[in-house]
């Protein structure tokens, strides 16, 4: 079992709750210029269709500021502005009508200029993110590190360190403002830096914490820095919100976010599929079904599990586990449906089988047609190694090897993620 999750203060970014009891809420950025009203939305439309709870915007310049008013009043999820450098950008985005700030401390240095943003969001009732990047922490005096230098074993701590009092720093300034309306992120590339810092500053504050491991990289590279990074810290109960900062485009973002959380258990929204990694035991082409299935889990949104394994090994287990699944074998697939063997069909058949089945799951109302097979890549091929002949081997033993498989306990009348808080259509009010 996972630890107790941080018990955070509670915000509100604006119709989407942050931190305490709150799922953890998934947030991505646009890449379009900001300037340009219809890209933006545009690409806000598409965020939203993969999930997207909160997103920020660059309002890099006069001109990304001066958009933000239609933006805010088109966009059906909340935004944040980014600021650096220039607070009156700050200033303008709110009067704009944005639902949120970033704030980045190492590069807004003047005091006066962050009390002046803090009032005017005071009195909009906007929430402000203290965003610390290790590329661009706030300077301390050598006094200071100094003695942050005395306290800590290695790198990792001191840089860690620097970055906690950075943001504290500024979180001061807004406290003695009276301003509580905080959330706070601490990125770093390096994962052990971030881990660090945001383990420090947990058990020094309440205020809602926002993760993300910043330039991770392409979405292959940067998927595998973002999981070790994020999942640690959710899986020891540290996290409100997050970011999957990727080199790409950003619907992948909200992708693998989701994928985490549902991986901790800690949030589901659409479909789940299991997938064996394939072997010299796999007697159907697993990997080209394998890819289908899940080209046509991304229009689900229900919270259901489907398995698309193999071989007789791990494939029943498997698939009587799922909502729905296959257990290939010799050049066919039996399918499971809540538990239950219901259908044993040729491999040709598989795909149009298992996608008439999550339709009726996801209360789908489309037809299984040869069009939309094509378009999510066509029928799979056979594999040779269905028509292996095994001496003393019958027709009949391999059907009856699957459906008589290990009988596992079951939990039945109930999907295995039903009590995992789902996407935005399970927001708090």
């Amino acid at each position: 079992m996972l630890p107790k999750r941080r018990k955070s203060r509670q915000i509100r970014i604006g119709d989407v709750l942050i931190g305490g009891n709150a799922p953890i809420s998934v947030q991505s950025m646009t890449t379009t210029d900001t300037a340009d009203v219809k890209a933006t939305l545009e690409q806000i439309a598409r965020l939203v269709d993969a999930g997207v709870d909160i997103i920020r915007i660059a309002v890099p310049d006069k001109q990304a500021a001066a958009a933000v008013p239609d933006i805010v009043k088109a966009t059906p999820v909340p935004l944040v502005a980014d600021i650096h450098f220039d607070y009156r950008l700050a200033l303008a985005a709110i009067e704009g009508g944005i639902h949120a700030l970033r704030l980045n401390p190492g590069n807004i240095e003047k005091e006066e200029y962050v009390r002046q943003v803090v009032a005017k969001a005071k009195e909009r009732d906007i929430p402000i993110r203290i965003g610390v990047n290790f590329g661009s922490i706030p300077k301390i005096s050598k006094e200071e590190s100094d003695e942050i230098t005395a306290t800590v074993a290695n790198t990792t701590e001191l840089i860690a360190e620097q970055m906690v009092r950075g943001a504290l720093k500024h979180i001061r300034i807004l406290e003695d403002m009276d301003y509580r309306n905080i959330k706070i992120s601490l990125k770093a590339f390096d994962v052990p830096t971030m881990i660090e810092a945001y383990t420090r500053i947990a058990d020094r504050v309440d205020y809602p914490l926002h993760l993300g491991v910043t330039e991770s990289g392409t979405p292959k590279a940067g998927s595998i820095r973002s999981t070790l990074g994020l999942g640690y810290l959710l899986a020891n109960g540290i996290g409100d919100t997050l970011r999957v900062s990727l080199a790409g485009d950003p619907v992948e973002e909200i992708y693998t976010g989701f994928e985490i959380l549902k991986g901790l258990n800690l949030r589901q929204r659409g479909a789940t599929m299991v997938a064996c990694p394939t072997c010299g035991r796999v007697e159907i082409d697993l990997i080209a079904l394998a890819e289908r299935v899940e080209k046509y889990l991304e229009r689900v949104r229900q919270p259901i599990k489907v398995a698309v394994m193999g071989c007789v090994v791990n494939g029943p287990g498997e698939s009587r586990d799922a909502d729905l699944g296959v257990a290939g074998g010799r050049g066919k697939g039996v399918i499971y449906a809540k538990g239950e063997v219901f259908r044993t069909c040729a491999e040709i058949d598989i795909l149009p089988t298992l996608i008439e089945e999550i339709n009726k799951l996801a209360g789908i109302d489309t037809p299984v047609t040869p069009e939309l097979i094509e378009s999510i890549g066509g029928l799979p091929g056979r594999n040779p190694n269905g028509d292996r002949v095994i001496e003393g081997d019958t027709e009949g033993d391999t059907e009856r090897f699957i459906v008589g498989h290990q009988s596992l306990p079951m939990f039945t009348g109930v999907s295995n993620a039903a009590n995992v808080p789902a996407g935005r259509s399970h927001r708090r009010e």
